[in-house]
């Protein structure tokens, strides 16, 4: 569904992706890990169009086989490419159905409110509160179900778990377990390895801007180790 082809991006003279290669599968959850100031977040943002306006890149995006690397991030939004920020980006004066029903429906695929509420019953509960009213797991079922509210088929998750406690994590999983069934594939950039094994399929190690290491669930584990101390968890 994703292909990057040598993909590099700059903020200014200060080079922060080099010649970054992944793919992404039709159905998959695939995470990016590294240390903070690896390019994991640059990388999201470059994907979805959103770094022009920062720095250049060069080298290929395509979606579904088609290049979409000269297309403005609306354009790639049309196409089905989703992005959940690590802000998350409520309105939070907003209610919860008020941010689910505020942006635009212009995906493949939409999710009507009643997919949303069957997917994030938590979310129909709270569908009369306000943004700030809401816990920091809440936070994040809403990010996630509003982009998928405007028919992303691929999503662009930037740590999806961060803050959050060890019961939200595990709701969180199962929830991206729950997409990943609807049909919808994931790229997510995680720090908690333990979590990453547990809901994806494959993981890019990124380091320096680079793409450092390509591994499976079994090689996470026999490495959890090694990883954490890299990370510095």
């Amino acid at each position: 569904m994703l292909r990057v082809d040598g993909l590099s991006a700059w903020y200014g003279e200060a080079q922060a992706l080099r010649e970054v290669s992944i793919r992404v599968d039709e159905g998959e959850i695939v995470t990016l890990v590294g240390r903070n100031g690896a390019g994991k977040t640059t990388l999201l943002r470059c994907l979805m169009g959103l770094h022009a306006a920062h720095g250049r890149t060069t080298g290929t995006v395509s979606l579904s086989g088609a290049d979409i690397s000269a297309m403005s991030s609306h354009k790639r939004a049309r196409r089905g490419l989703g992005y959940v920020p690590d802000d998350r980006g409520i309105f939070a004066t907003l209610s919860v159905e008020e941010n689910l029903t505020l942006p635009p429906r212009m995906g493949p695929k939409p999710w009507s409110l009643e997919q949303v509420y069957d997917t994030f019953p938590r979310l129909k509960d709270r569908r009369r509160f306000p943004g700030t009213k809401l816990s920091g797991g809440e936070q994040q079922m809403l990010a996630l179900a509003r982009v998928l509210r405007t028919g992303a088929r691929l999503l662009l998750c930037d740590e999806p778990t961060e803050g959050l406690s060890p019961l939200i994590v595990q709701q969180i999983g199962e929830i991206l377990r729950e997409v990943k069934a609807a049909g919808v594939t994931v790229l997510l950039i995680e720090q908690n390895v333990h979590f990453a094994a547990t809901v994806a399929d494959r993981h890019y190690l990124l380091a320096e801007g680079r793409i450092a290491d390509a591994l499976d669930n079994d090689q996470v584990r026999e490495r959890e180790h090694e990883l954490l101390e890299y990370l510095g968890i």
